[in-house]
């Protein structure tokens, strides 16, 4: 996947990273800096790439 890509992340993913921006922008932030903190904000939160779904137990032994 190259670098930029989006497509690996889920539609709710790229909603909260678009809301995100948009507030960042409301408060004078260049807009390629707020999709910048979007997206870090949003892999932040979810570690990045769809997640969801079956078989992602964590699993930690004591």
């Amino acid at each position: 996947m190259p670098q930029g890509d989006k497509s690996a992340y889920t539609d709710k993913q790229k909603r909260q990273a678009e809301h995100i921006e948009d507030s960042y922008e409301k408060r004078g932030v260049n807009k390629d800096e707020a999709e910048k903190r979007a997206w870090a904000t949003v892999n932040k939160h979810d570690g990045g790439g769809k997640k969801s779904g079956s078989g992602r137990a964590n699993h930690k032994k004591d």
